[in-house]
């Protein structure tokens, strides 16, 4: 540690300085004493009990300490002089700032000592970085773990010649070319799209057979490298033959070309041929590059050189140009380098370096970079300069041209390997060079630097044919001669993911090999068609964040060290920093493959204690992901519902209760190295008069009320001290109109104790919250008779109350539910006075997730929310529902700078959730949607409104006069009536569409009948030909239909009225 080195430091220096000073006179009448040397037995001693000293650190030291008989005066001397004179200023400063990070020191002794017992051991200390540091390793490596979904998907081959290489075309289409010249064109379905056979009927007895392809895909061209030493041009949409370049020195190996310029491209290949000038008997590398207006080959316009190749004489049916001609043209240039001892095995191009990267299995010169934008010695270049004349005098004869030249070594980079390379592959981003050959060692280099590697990855059992380096994945894929697959980090240098022949199912000798970045899948040619896709899990879409890759269960808050805990259905439990929302650690398998059920926190927060499926709890110290102990019982394992930990007349333990029906304490003995620990007797009433359901919640009251709630609606208050029970409460039936086809669910999962009410052991008001059948929440009284106080449903649709947290006063209550909806009550003065009626007043409400919330804890003085849900987010909002962010987003925050938080947006997926979108109902009434909106009477209000509006817009002015409308206020009151209870059963109905502001709809359904006679002015209209319903169902008769229209043509509105 810095701050204890610097120290050790100091106090060194102020040693030497004091014993390099001269002796300072002794006053007069000061006693002194005498320089008699201990006995040997006293001095083992101290230097013992200074030992043991040494190796314990406390926050609290004694101010004195024993010292040795002959260091006594020298202590006393030291504590005489001045500070100045024991340490200068710089080293006063240095102390400074050592002690200006004094809280990270005491959090790490807290995370150290995860006991409280106030010393640490060395020992301890040394364990906890030990495991600190193995523990971010293995979530490091967790996080590139990698894999590819198996078995690979193969289409099988035709039998015939080997596949030479695989091409990709931006069409998102695969070219596959055959020894014998057949190319395939494939989807990335592996669906066979067409086939073409590029060689037809030769007159001559000559077998020609492919060797390489390159794709020119600016040009809508292929070139086609054969034995027969030509390159051959197609067109990339028909493969008819364009033209052909005949005459070359050697067999073209392998190929490839790059566009440089819009009038300028380059063609390369590696050949077989030994030069008989060199011992070496190096191949050779050409370059063909069009030059001035040129286009490329094939160009449909433009003058150039390329475009003639087409015109010239044909051969076979195709036209060639021969190299000596290209040689000799202007427009061209060739360039003939000796680089290998050995045939070329991979050939590319990057114009990014502006250099050519080739290998071979010759060992001195198995891979060379040589670059191509000339030479960079100031001597190459006077040579030039000198040469000049000469080349001019020489012309351009053939044989200056053909002869092949020699790269100036400052121009190459030549790279030594044991066994030669077969493989490589450069990443200019990364500036990374890997190679793969015989010696099955893959090779990771610094392209400037060939003479050792920065890393070496060893694995492969067999030579390795392929490497390729995916910058996106931060990966390197690998395959051996053996078919079988390895996938590398590309930081650690350790193998993410292996996978055999056995495994994937490609079966025969490897014949090509190509990554795709696009679907991040690897195809394989053997004797198949293969592809391995890799599996990283569901791609998440940009606008959605995810903390876990699973459901979370239940996540709480760590004050002590400002930490977020949560856990999932994986059993994977992460630790986040609240300030910024930054992954600080994680460490999986909790509870082996059972999932985690609940979590806590001890009273010094310095541990961890979750339950799982197992039936276990564990005691972690999650800083650093070390497992104390494990708390289980002899009986059968049944799952852990939830837990708490409770401190009780100084003794601390944990309470689990779950699928047992039964209350399980585990004493917490502090310096208890037993790791397995059993928990105590039962309590003869938990026994005798205990839950007969399986018991789902747990809450605490300190100082001794202990709460519990089970899947049959039943309510047991206990009394941790005497173990006996307090009361008992049974949530009352579900609501009518539910759906019971399995029987009524009663039960009570979530508790929460107004304890600021429980102070008074003789108060009536309500003490305890509790969640009950149908989404309805209950208040119930514990003293002076327990019984229910309120009762009633937040969720308009009744969904399930699924979480439940009280501020520390007892103000305000957060209730959340199935829907990921939360409410905020003011229960301030709630059921303090008697049983209420109503529903308390609604403050606020929002939603925050779109699945069930698990978990709610208010934190930072009530004024921070943390929630959790099913959806795999654990997110932050303010008291008011402010959006704070999500743990595990990309952009972090600041929990104190509101400009950092995510507010006013809200997460994509509660925008686009069908659940999210309000009523028009709710619009009008100004209720935050998914919420009642508060007492009862806001609703019948609400009607009322909706009602007089409606008679408002509804009602045109009468001519008759006041006589009319006053007698029509009757048939307004039937009106009402009969509009009140229409909208009471469209009030339940959602409706996503608003409605327009003009007549209401239920007048389209009227249907418009004349009256008999017009009654006289004051006169009540006869309306019984219209018969008793204003709306009928039924549809009107032939007879009564022709009655109206009679009466419709004689009445002076006729042209007003619609035809029935």
């Amino acid at each position: 540690m810095p701050f204890m080195e610097g120290r050790t430091e100091l106090l060194a220096r102020a040693m030497d300085r004091r014993k390099t000073s001269p002796a300072r006179p002794r006053p007069s009448g000061e006693p002194g004493l005498q320089s008699v040397e201990p006995p040997i037995w006293l001095l083992r001693e101290c230097l013992t009990r200074e030992r043991m000293r040494s190796h314990s650190v406390s926050i609290q030291e004694p101010t004195h300490r024993r010292t040795p008989l002959r260091h006594t005066d020298l202590a006393q001397s030291l504590r005489a002089e001045k500070i100045e004179q024991h340490v200068t200023l710089e080293e006063l400063r240095r102390l400074n700032t050592l002690f200006q990070s004094i809280g990270q020191i005491e959090q790490l002794f807290m995370k150290i000592d995860y006991e409280a017992v106030g010393r640490i051991q060395w020992d301890s200390f040394c364990t906890y970085l030990q495991l600190e540091y193995s523990e971010q390793a293995k979530a490091a490596a967790r996080q590139a773990e990698v894999s590819l979904l198996l078995p690979a998907i193969q289409q099988r081959l035709t039998y015939g010649t080997p596949v030479l290489r695989i091409l990709p075309l931006p069409d998102d289409t695969l070219i596959t070319i055959r020894e014998d010249g057949t190319i395939y064109f494939w989807s990335l379905q592996l669906k066979l799209k067409r086939k073409k056979a590029i060689f037809g009927k030769s007159t001559s007895r000559k077998s020609r057979w492919v060797t390489d392809v390159v794709s020119m895909p600016q040009y809508n061209k292929v070139i086609i490298g054969t034995g027969s030493r030509q390159l051959q041009l197609y067109e990339l949409s028909n493969l008819e033959p364009y033209c052909q370049i005949c005459g070359l020195e050697a067999v073209p190996l392998k190929l490839d070309y790059c566009s440089m310029e819009p009038d300028k491209c380059l063609i390369l290949y590696g050949d077989d041929q030994p030069i008989k000038l060199h011992r070496a008997q190096p191949s050779s590398t050409v370059n063909i590059t069009p030059k001035k207006s040129t286009r490329g080959p094939g160009a449909e316009s433009g003058v150039g050189e390329a475009r003639t190749w087409k015109k010239m004489p044909k051969v076979e049916d195709m036209p060639c140009v021969t190299l000596h001609s290209i040689m000799a043209s202007p427009n061209a240039e060739y360039v003939r380098w000796k680089v290998h001892g050995d045939f070329v095995s991979q050939l590319n191009y990057y114009d990014s370096v502006k250099a050519v990267i080739s290998s071979s299995s010759h060992e001195p010169t198995a891979l060379v970079i040589g670059f191509t934008v000339g030479p960079t010695d100031v001597k190459e270049k006077l040579n030039e300069m000198r040469n000049v004349g000469k080349s001019v005098k020489m012309g351009n004869s053939s044989a200056s041209l053909a002869l092949p030249k020699r790269q100036a070594e400052w121009n190459r980079t030549v790279f030594c390997v044991h066994k030669g390379v077969k493989a490589f592959s450069f990443c200019r981003r990364k500036n990374l060079l890997v190679t793969g050959g015989l010696d099955r060692i893959i090779r990771v280099w610094n392209p400037y630097l060939p003479g050792n590697p920065t890393g070496v990855l060893r694995g492969h059992m067999a030579p390795v044919m392929y490497v390729h380096i995916a910058f996106e994945e931060n990966k390197v894929f690998s395959m051996s001669a053996d078919n079988t697959i390895k996938i590398w980090d590309l930081e650690t240098h350790a193998c993410c993911c292996t996978v055999s022949s056995k495994a994937s199912g490609i079966k025969g000798e490897l014949t090509a090999c190509l990554y795709l970045p696009g679907p991040r899948a690897l195809c394989v040619a053997t004797g198949t068609l293969a592809f391995l896709h890799l599996k990283v899990g569901s791609v998440p879409e940009p606008h959605l964040v995810r903390s876990h890759q699973e459901p979370v269960v239940c996540c709480r808050y760590n004050p002590a060290f400002r930490h977020v805990v949560s856990c999932c259905e994986a059993s994977v439990v992460k630790v986040w920093d609240l300030e910024t929302g930054k992954q600080v650690s994680e460490f999986i398998g909790t509870h082996g493959n059972a999932g985690v059920t609940c979590l806590t926190f001890d009273s010094s927060g310095r541990r961890l204690v979750t339950g799982g499926r197992d039936g276990c709890l564990k005691i972690w110290s999650y800083n650093n992901g070390h497992c104390l102990h494990t708390l289980q019982h002899d009986e059968n394992q049944t799952e852990v519902c939830d837990c708490t930990y409770m401190e009780v007349n100084q003794n601390r333990c944990v309470i689990a209760v779950g699928w047992d029906r039964r209350i399980n304490v585990y004493f917490d003995i502090p310096r208890d190295f037993h790791h397995f620990r059993k928990p105590q007797p039962h309590w003869q009433d938990d026994l005798n008069h205990g839950h007969k359901e399986d018991i789902l919640c747990v809450a605490q009251c300190p100082p001794f009320l202990l709460a519990t709630s089970s899947y049959d609606g039943e309510i047991i208050v206990w009394n941790v001290i005497s173990g006996h029970v307090y009361c008992k409460l049974n949530t009352p039936s579900p609501m009518d109109g539910q759906d019971h086809r399995e029987g009524p669910d009663r039960s009570v999962s979530q508790l929460a104790f107004l304890k600021t009410r429980l102070t008074k052991l003789d108060s009536a008001a309500a003490s305890l919250i509790s969640n009950g059948p149908g989404g309805s929440v209950c208040f119930w009284k514990l003293c002076s008779g327990s019984g229910l106080m309120a009762n009633f449903t937040p969720s308009r649709e009744k969904a399930q109350v699924s979480s439940i947290v009280v501020t520390s006063g007892d103000t305000l209550a957060y209730l959340a539910d199935q829907h990921g909806f939360i409410y905020v009550y003011d229960i301030w003065e709630y059921g303090l006075r008697g049983a209420e009626l109503q529903a308390p007043n609604t403050v606020t409400s929002w939603r925050a997730h779109v699945s069930v919330v698990t978990s709610l804890e208010l934190m930072e003085g009530n004024s921070i929310l943390l929630t959790s849900s099913l959806d795999c987010t654990v997110r932050l909002w303010s008291k008011d529902g402010a959006y704070i962010g999500t743990f595990g987003q990309n952009r972090p925050w600041d929990v104190f700078t509101p400009d950092s938080w995510g507010h006013p947006r809200v997460p994509f997926e509660i925008l686009t959730d069908p659940r999210s979108m309000p009523t028009h109902l709710v619009l009008e009434t100004d209720v935050p949607a998914g919420c009642s909106g508060g007492r009862q009477e806001q609703s019948h209000v609400t009607e009322e409104k909706v009602l007089f509006e409606t008679e408002k817009s509804c009602s045109p002015p009468s001519p008759e006069g006041p006589i009319v409308e006053a007698e029509a206020k009757a048939d307004s009151s039937r009106w009402s009536a009969f509009c009140h209870g229409r909208l009471l059963s469209v009030r339940r109905k959602p409706c996503w569409k608003m409605p327009e502001r003009k007549w209401p709809r239920i007048y389209q359904a009227l249907q418009c009948h004349e009256l008999a006679c017009v009654s006289a002015l004051g006169e009540k209209p006869d309306l019984s030909v219209t018969g008793s319903d204003l709306f009928p169902v039924s549809f009107p008769s032939q007879e009564r239909e022709a009655e109206g229209q009679e009466r419709k043509k004689l009445s002076p509105w006729s042209s007003f009225l619609p035809e029935c």
